[in-house]
């Protein structure tokens, strides 16, 4: 094998590892993208979950008044 045929086998493998990283950033971005997606929306789930306790603390509050107990005891059967 020549020295130009080694270089045009380098140059080559040099061009297909060239295209094999743009498909990577490429890919990336769209991970980074997608990564992002998912941790909005996992926000929005835990603010949720945080909204819906509230909303049972008042209501454990509620039936404790209901059943004369003060809102501070400990639930029976709970």
């Amino acid at each position: 094998m020549t020295i130009d045929e080694r270089l045009d086998r380098l140059t080559e493998r040099h061009e297909a590892l060239a295209q094999t990283m743009e498909l990577i950033a490429a890919a990336q971005v769209k991970n980074d993208e997608r990564f992002g997606q998912v941790a909005r929306n996992f926000e929005i789930v835990l603010d949720s979950i945080k909204r819906l306790e509230h909303i049972a603390a008042a209501h454990e509050r509620i039936e404790d008044l209901e059943e004369g107990r003060p809102s501070n005891s400990p639930r029976r059967g709970v």
